[in-house]
């Protein structure tokens, strides 16, 4: 899972790259359909989630074939519920953009991105759903080489579609449409081929599914799309400040996906080893596993900080499209990755959450770092400091978020250890 995550995040940095050699425009428009890309990328999550937690607890109970359903019936509602949400967000992509404070000068290039973009979107969703029930049914070297394999090819293809054939900014878009396609074809005929997917609605009673699905998945949807409504509100904070203060933010969102990388991995891996030990009856050897895996995430982002803060001088002037995005992303990166430590305690707590049957307390966790920490100290610092003020902000918000995650976790874990 390690290997396709970075191969997940390297290529959209490599997007970003590739991006920001049209101009500052082209990359400030990437930067404003980011946040919708988390709401959507969250709706899956939320999906996703629910079938690893039901489908390994199924397992870990000995019933194969409840699992086996239970996966098509997941794969079959998922597609649905994103092919709505992506429907709509092109219906109300006028409104949304002006929600946002995107200008004038930008709406062509959205109005040129954004079909593809969500139709990338939505292939994205449905092999990501293939994904999640070869890791429920515990095997994560596939889904891991396929994240490896899409992510290659889509690297290849960028500059292929965005320059060769001269499609600019949707270029992007349409490389990851067929390495979506690609990827989703040899996924699907494996999962098929070890019979870890059926549709049958006499073998599985539809309506007790869905209520079932429903009660994991909305929490733990819910819970995934705070980033998303939080990513929202943020540009719409940074878009003050300018178009290249979006470019920057654009460069900077992309090397936070690239440095917690490992936590992306993790929070993919542990759940179906969680949800198999709580299935089991084995909290202690769950919570064992939490622990190591927060110890070696405290440490990792420490030293990943340290390691982007010693380099930045050299990293900025070659990401950064001119030369007000560069002095904005030299900010970023001497502050906020200090916080992706806290915050990737935050993600392996909702996580973790799911799996052990705690899909509101994740809600609460979410709810909480976004809402009650990250916002407001992100609002005052701007208020104060503008950038660099919004950036210590983060920082700051992040580090309390991941004190109160931890806490909620050790509550929750208490109230089943005592049950």
């Amino acid at each position: 899972m390690l290997f396709g995550a970075v191969a997940l995040m390297s290529f959209q940095l490599v997007d970003s790259i590739f991006i920001s050699m049209l101009g500052m425009q082209p990359l400030a428009a990437l930067g404003f359909s980011l946040p919708l890309q988390q709401l959507l990328i969250g709706v899956q999550i939320g999906i996703g989630i629910a079938a690893t937690a039901l489908i390994s607890r199924a397992i870990g109970a000995g019933n194969l074939d409840h699992a086996k359903y239970m996966g098509g019936l997941v794969v079959i509602t998922g597609c649905c519920v994103s092919f709505i949400l992506c429907t709509l967000i092109w219906l109300l992509r006028m409104p949304l953009l002006n929600a946002l404070g995107a200008g004038a000068e930008l709406l062509p290039y959205t109005e040129s991105y954004w079909l593809p973009w969500l139709s990338s979107a939505w292939l994205g969703a449905f092999l990501y759903f293939a994904n999640s029930i070869s890791r429920a049914n515990g095997d994560t070297r596939l889904p891991g080489l396929m994240m490896v394999f899409t992510s290659v090819l889509n690297m290849l293809l960028d500059p292929l579609f965005i320059f060769t054939f001269g499609l600019g900014l949707p270029g992007a878009a349409y490389a990851t449409i067929v390495a979506c396609l690609a990827g989703a074809a040899i996924m699907y005929s494996r999962i098929l081929k070890r019979h870890w997917l059926a549709f049958d609605p006499s073998k599985l009673p539809i309506a007790a599914a869905l209520r079932e699905i429903a009660k994991t998945s909305a929490p733990a949807m819910l819970s995934q799309l705070m980033p998303g409504t939080a990513s929202l509100l943020a540009t719409r904070i940074v878009a003050g400040f300018g178009g290249s203060a979006i470019a920057a933010w654009t460069l900077g969102s992309r090397l936070e996906l690239f440095s917690i990388v490992i936590v992306l991995a993790l929070t993919m891996a542990l759940p179906p080893m969680i949800g198999r030990l709580y299935g089991s009856k084995q909290l202690d050897r769950a919570h064992s596993m939490v622990l190591v895996a927060v110890r070696f995430v405290i440490g990792l982002q420490l030293t990943i900080a340290l390691l982007w803060m010693a380099s930045r001088g050299l990293i900025a002037p070659a990401l950064a499209p001119d030369q007000d995005s560069e002095v904005y992303l030299l900010s970023y990166m001497l502050w906020v990755p200090f916080s992706y430590a806290a915050l990737g305690v935050c993600m392996l707590m909702v996580s973790v959450c799911n799996a052990l049957g705690m899909p509101m307390r994740a809600v609460w966790i979410s709810t909480l770092r976004l809402f009650f920490c990250y916002l407001p100290a992100l609002w005052v610092g701007a208020s104060i400091a503008e950038m660099s003020g919004l950036y210590i902000g983060v920082l700051l918000g992040n580090v309390a978020a991941g004190l109160l995650a931890w806490n909620l976790y050790k509550r929750g874990l208490q109230h089943i250890q005592k049950t």
